[in-house]
């Protein structure tokens, strides 16, 4: 089995999209950290999908695709925590980050997608090795994340989109806080 992440840039649009082609991605289009919850619910799957794809040909890709012998097969969003208007609106990360909110060099990876088929194959820690190392080469000083801990509380695969706590500690991320006992904020120093 070869793997193979890429950033998800426009020429890789369709790509990306069948890379969400799991649990809520279809629907969501990775758009729900980046909107206010109002936005998102007036917004059809039609604009989500348009947003997403002016993203993709942004001067920064919105994340990674991991390719399982070349066929799309999982998604992680990274990106400035300040670009995701959802996570500075979150009380959960309010309320636990030691970091300024408006801080440009805290990056955040918000989201995973793997689909069915590829799951098992440990695709989340190479996705989050991926994510961590464009974080880096982009400037990020700190990275943080959101995940839940399926240990405390029993999630199914799709509630998992936001990574789970074992992956980021085994990762290096240490647990800032628990704003609640199933949900951590992590974080991982690249740089002082």
């Amino acid at each position: 089995m070869t793997i193979e992440i890429l950033p998800a840039t426009g020429d890789r649009f369709d790509d990306a999209e069948l890379a969400l082609d799991s649990g809520d991605g279809p629907g969501c289009q990775c758009q729900w950290w980046l909107l206010t919850n109002a936005v998102f619910e007036r917004s059809s799957r039609d604009e989500l999908t348009q947003r997403f794809r002016d993203e993709t040909r942004g001067e920064r890709p919105p994340g990674l695709i991991a390719y399982v012998d070349g066929e799309p097969a999982g998604w992680v969003r990274v990106g400035p925590r300040t670009a995701q208007a959802r996570l500075l609106r979150t009380r959960d990360v309010t309320t636990t980050t030691p970091e300024p909110l408006d801080a440009p060099d805290v990056w955040a990876v918000s989201c995973f997608v793997v689909r069915e088929r590829h799951r098992g194959q440990g695709l989340m820690p190479q996705l989050l090795d991926a994510a961590v190392s464009a974080a880096r080469d982009a400037g990020a000083r700190v990275v943080e994340a959101y995940p839940l801990d399926p240990a405390v509380s029993k999630r199914s695969a799709n509630q998992l989109y936001r990574g789970t706590v074992s992956v980021f500690v085994d990762a290096g991320f240490d647990i800032v806080g628990r704003p609640k006992p199933d949900r951590a904020l992590v974080s991982l120093t690249l740089r002082d």
